[in-house]
């Protein structure tokens, strides 16, 4: 994420509107630990220890809201205006200090908290208005885990730049990448053909080792049909998940692509005991679950089977049944 936003500001300054600085994230969001990613993130707890982080930060508000949306397969039908509180932004700051918006299509370390329906069309559209950079976070949702390549492709809204890993590897090596549109690329080729083009990179970028383990793992998405393959379990996946509807303490049920999510309703002064809970029951049983506050997010592998689908969802209804 700290070299997309690098990116962003050094091509508006390319072009010759270094004036553009200002970036906009959204509340909940996660963007990783490094300092452009915890400032533009929306986590408290990802950011309160470490002071002010960078200046000229705005937020738009998240989209998770239970009365409204909750029980949704696929896309909540609420929330798409949510997205015009760009607009605002944008009068308060002025588009010509605003360099580029920042969100995850789908936002996972928060809890799965899935778009609207027609919610990420409205600052694509808001973006290309202004001659700001939309930039999608994927390191979760690219790869398959909503059944194609990208979020992007999924949604049918193509930002201008897409930061990616995880599934770039499958995991088995750290790699990540990030993408720009073909007019980002030129904007820093205009140099002496011998110039560094854009002054930033890492230690290990680059690493033959993880290049190796990225294209291996291209393939192996390519020649299994692995993302053909989560689609088509992606209804089995809906109707296992929702079968958990009307359990105890479940307030809410949230899927999309091989995603999903099972809140629970708080415990008065004891956040996240119920879900830490079941967390070390499922653990026992041989199934892993994560657990963000009261949410239990579920992410199989690609590759999972019906049967496994089928014995995660039967392990969860028997320890919500148990749990206090």
């Amino acid at each position: 994420m700290d070299t997309a936003l690098k990116i962003a500001l050094a091509y508006h300054q390319a072009r010759g509107e270094a004036s553009r600085t200002r970036l906009i994230g959204r509340e909940k969001g996660y963007h990783g630990v490094g300092f452009g990613g915890i400032s533009v993130g929306g986590i408290g707890n990802s950011r309160k220890a470490f002071g002010p982080l960078l200046p000229g930060i705005d937020h738009l508000p998240h989209t998770h809201n239970l009365e409204r949306n909750a029980y949704s397969r696929g896309q909540p039908a609420w929330g798409e205006h949510l997205a015009d509180e760009l607009e605002r932004i944008v009068a308060v700051h002025d588009a010509s200090t605003i360099a580029a918006v920042i969100v995850e299509p789908m936002a996972g370390s928060a809890g799965v908290l899935l778009p609207p329906q027609g919610y990420l069309e409205k600052p694509r559209t808001l973006c290309d208005r202004h001659g700001i950079l939309l930039i999608f976070d994927e390191v979760i949702t690219a790869f398959g885990r909503l059944g194609h390549a990208f979020a992007a492709e999924r949604f049918g809204v193509i930002p201008d730049i897409i930061t990616c890993a995880k599934g770039l590897t499958s995991g088995a090596i750290p790699m990540g990448a990030v993408m720009v549109k073909n007019e980002i690329y030129q904007a820093f080729m205009q140099g002496a053909p011998d110039a560094i083009e854009l002054f930033h990179g890492y230690t290990y970028s680059g690493h033959p080792l993880a290049v190796a383990a990225g294209l291996a793992a291209q393939a192996v998405y390519e020649e299994e049909g692995l993302f053909e393959r989560a689609r088509s379990l992606e209804p089995v996946w809906e109707e296992a998940l929702h079968s958990l509807r009307g359990l105890p303490y479940v307030i809410d049920i949230r899927n999309l692509g091989l995603v999903g999510a099972v809140e629970l309703e708080p415990i008065d002064g004891k956040p996240t005991a119920r879900a830490l809970s079941l967390f070390r029951e499922c653990f026992k049983r041989g199934v892993l679950v994560r657990t963000t506050g009261d949410i239990v997010a579920l992410s199989p592998p690609l590759i999972v089977e019906e049967s496994q689908i089928a014995q995660l969802v039967e392990t969860l209804s028997t320890i919500i049944n148990q749990i206090d």
